[in-house]
């Protein structure tokens, strides 16, 4: 296991983890879930370093779960995480999509994400 790779991964992972949590502070809902889905890309990749692979430049949530070989360990509810935060990254990154997306995600969603997103996190770093 390549350690060092896979803490520096796991450090980004708590920054844009904390960096939502902000976000959620300051009522930029659709950047709450948009740095969910940034952490969890993160601790995604760092599974995969942990192997000694250089984590892939992509940011499909289900690929890297396929990738660090977390796919048949998720569970429903974990899974059901990914399919929320999927399109908040690339739909976040559009103006087209911006307006149609932030109207979906209020206070109580986003508490639930970052509850959600937390509990996938610690999830991951327990994992040996």
């Amino acid at each position: 296991m390549d350690n060092e790779k896979r803490q520096y991964w796991l450090e980004i992972a708590d920054y844009d983890f904390e960096t939502a949590k902000a976000m959620l502070i300051t009522h930029r809902y659709l950047y709450v879930g948009f740095m969910c889905h940034q952490a969890i890309e993160k601790a995604f990749k760092s599974e995969i370093a942990k192997g000694g692979e250089m984590p892939p430049k992509v940011h499909n949530l289900n690929r890297l779960a396929e990738e660090g070989h977390l796919t048949s360990a998720l569970s429903d509810e974990q899974e059901a995480l990914i399919d929320i935060l999927l399109p908040l990254n690339i739909e976040a990154r559009y103006p087209s999509y911006k307006d149609r997306l932030a109207e979906t995600l209020d206070e109580e969603t986003c508490r639930n994400i970052l509850e959600r997103t937390e509990e996938l996190l610690t999830w991951i770093k327990n994992r040996p």
